[in-house]
């Protein structure tokens, strides 16, 4: 039988692109949903959050609008790292909220 090894770090790294590309677009309101479904309501809000300092990053004038996207990356690579580490039952969760905005 042929086992599959989960590179959690990779995971938690394109999850978080993908999660933060997502908050500052018109993808939001599905992922909230799906996120919500799948990771429940801390998650639900962190996403929230996320696509506020977003938005308001964006209508400031004097912010970069990268940075703010950079840091956000990282916040949520850090999350999902740990949120792998303490729960491995949601790994696929994670998985399929990515590969879900992807399509």
């Amino acid at each position: 039988m042929a086992r599959t090894v989960i590179h959690q770090p990779k995971v938690a790294w394109d999850g978080a692109r993908a999660f933060v590309g997502a908050a500052g677009g018109s993808e939001y309101g599905a992922l909230a949903t799906e996120m919500l479904g799948k990771l429940g309501t801390d998650w639900y809000g962190e996403l929230a959050n996320t696509r506020q300092r977003m938005l308001t990053a964006t209508v400031q004038s004097d912010s970069d609008e990268h940075a703010v996207e950079d840091v956000e990356v990282a916040r949520w690579r850090v999350r999902l790292e740990d949120l792998m580490r303490r729960r491995p039952d949601l790994i696929s969760a994670v998985q399929e909220l990515t590969e879900g905005i992807a399509r």
